[in-house]
């Protein structure tokens, strides 16, 4: 009997042990997220500024250029 709760104490142990190692290792990748979140919406920002510069561009081309 004694050795079975000894068993048990030791299983909650190391159970205790990987709940806190995997709040760790999520709290980590929580800020891995929002970093990469960060860096996405900074990349779509310069994309959406280089996309309207080009259409600026375009824009400003004259539609009826002659072949020579």
């Amino acid at each position: 009997m004694e050795a079975d709760i000894k068993s048990l104490e030791v299983k909650i142990t190391k159970l205790i042990g990987l709940c806190s190692s995997l709040r760790e290792e999520n709290a980590l990748l929580l800020g891995d997220l929002a970093q990469a979140q960060q860096a996405a919406d900074a990349l779509r920002g310069s994309m959406q500024q280089a996309s309207n510069r080009l259409e600026g561009l375009l824009e400003s081309i004259p539609q009826n250029v002659e072949a020579r």
